[in-house]
């Protein structure tokens, strides 16, 4: 997959909001946290900069681990060479929220003019961190997945 860029001042501010990644420990508990396996990955942590190993089961799972990770405050990155998965299919875009975005706009910028009102299939593309589709922060990284 890659590496993955990230603004590591607009992620969650989950364990104490150091300017540096929390511990591979914390971090696999915020995997976990996320209702996903974190006994299949190795996490490393060094610095601002976070390297994923292990297996995921699906490329849709595979993403929303990067993203459980990335959009915690202090990761700038996400390293995924040593992650493979096992049921691998196209990957999703990846898009940074700017000031002034709305899912609707961002629907209608990757998805077509006049369908806005399918921000809700990135409202589920993106359980880590959209919980509520109003409430968007600029800086965050969000799956745009292909519409079937």
């Amino acid at each position: 997959m890659g590496l993955f860029t990230f603004i590591k001042e607009a992620g969650a501010k989950i364990f104490g909001g150091s300017a540096e990644a929390a511990t591979p420990d914390k971090l696999k508990q915020e995997v976990q946290g996320h209702g996903f396996d974190a006994n299949k990955l190795g996490i490393e942590v060094d610095g601002d900069k976070v390297k994923l190993s292990g297996q995921a089961v699906s490329q849709e799972e595979a993403e929303k681990i990067i993203l459980s990770l990335g959009n915690t405050f202090g990761v700038a990155e996400v390293d995924t060479a040593g992650l493979q998965i096992q049921n691998p299919t196209p990957e999703s875009t990846m898009y940074t929220v700017q000031k002034g975005d709305t899912l609707w706009a961002i629907a209608e910028k990757h998805y077509g003019k006049g369908k806005g009102a399918k921000y809700t299939e990135i409202v589920k593309a993106n359980s880590p961190p959209v919980k509520n589709p109003d409430m968007i922060q600029p800086g965050w990284v969000l799956r745009i997945p292909a519409l079937a």
